[in-house]
Formats: structure tokens, C-alpha cells, sequence
């Protein structure tokens, strides 16, 4: 697969990405957000993935994190969506229930182009630092609707809001990973099209 590049250009933020779908063009992962919390989450989905991107992104962070966050989702969303194409020869279903110590996580994905997003996370607190935990439903959401993928994301249980983001990036992670696998039938469904 080729390396996508999307780019993303507003009022209130500017983004660059350069995306390899299958982690074989690019050496590795760069991500620079502006956004510590984020870029760990990134570096986490990346490495769990096999998924290779270069981040580059400015936002209003002086407003707050939110449209910078949503932004990159939705540009990462639209490079995955790119890279995907007409879907042909992936498993498309994936699913991955992941720990991180005390909390549990899951996420399972449909790369059928149906975008459909569902979240069923309550964070004990509303920030990990400077970050707010509301902005990790957003972040998902724009991936999952600007990717054309349905994704269903649950925290099961946990006591560390940083523990339960890591095991949810984690379980998307494995997801989409399970999802990319080579197949030998071209299109994964009786309609024969996605």
C-alpha cells in the first residue's frame, strides 16, 4: 500500500498526515499534536496497530484541546478511509478486549464503509492532566465517521482514567489490526461490494 497523505486547513487548526496503512513505507510513527496525552495514545495505537503515521498538527490550544483533537481524527479517519478504498482482501470484522492492570476495554470494528460510532466509557475523572477525558469520545468518533467504519468502543471497569484510555487505544489497536488481515476472498460479504 502506498503512503496517504491528507492535509487539513481551518481557521482553528492545521493538520498534516502521512499515513501507512500496512507499516512498511515508513521507518516509524512521528507524531507531534501540540498535545502530550494524545501523542502518547498515538504512539501506543501505532506501535499495537503495526499502523505507521506522521502527525504534524497546530491548533487554538490557547481555546482549548477540543478542535485540535477532533481534527486529527477526523484527518487520520479520512486517510484510513483513503488507504482502505474499496476494501478489497481484509478480514474487515475485528474485536480485542484488552486489560491495562485494573481496567478493562474493549473495541470491535466493521471496515465496511457504514459509518456508525458507539461509546460506552465513564471516566472517574474528568481530566488526565491538562487533558480533558470527554475529548477520547471525540477523538474516536470523528476517526469512526470521517474512516467510514463502525467501531463500538466499551470500558468494562476501572479506577485510573489514564489505565482505562490506555486500554481502550490499546483494544482499537488490536481491533483494527484483526480487521487489516489478508483474506483470499476479495470482498468480505455476500453482497459482493462494501
Amino acid at each position: 500500500m502506498k503512503i496517504i497523505e491528507k492535509e487539513r486547513k481551518t481557521l482553528e487548526t492545521e493538520i498534516k498526515i502521512r499515513l501507512d496503512l500496512n507499516g512498511k513505507n515508513l521507518e516509524k510513527s512521528i507524531i507531534n499534536t501540540g498535545i502530550g496525552f494524545l501523542d502518547h495514545m498515538l504512539e501506543l495505537f501505532s506501535y499495537h496497530s503495526g499502523i505507521k503515521f506522521e502527525i504534524e498538527a497546530k491548533g487554538d490550544l490557547k481555546v482549548d484541546l477540543h478542535h485540535t483533537v477532533e481534527d486529527i481524527g477526523l484527518t487520520l479517519g479520512e486517510a484510513i478511509d483513503e488507504a482502505l478504498s474499496d476494501r478489497k482482501g481484509i478480514s474487515r470484522y475485528g474485536e480485542s478486549t484488552i486489560p491495562m492492570e485494573e481496567a478493562l476495554s474493549q473495541a470491535v470494528i466493521d471496515l465496511a464503509k457504514r459509518p456508525y460510532f458507539y461509546y460506552e466509557v465513564k471516566f472517574p475523572v474528568e481530566k488526565i492532566g491538562s487533558f480533558d477525558t470527554e475529548l477520547i469520545e471525540e477523538f474516536l468518533k470523528s476517526l469512526a465517521i470521517n474512516g467510514k467504519f463502525t467501531l463500538h468502543i466499551r470500558n468494562f471497569y476501572g479506577k485510573n482514567a489514564h489505565h482505562i484510555a490506555e486500554s481502550i487505544f490499546k483494544a482499537l489497536a488490536y481491533a483494527i489490526k484483526r480487521a487489516l488481515q489478508p483474506i483470499e476472498v476479495e470482498v468480505l460479504s455476500t453482497k459482493g461490494t462494501l
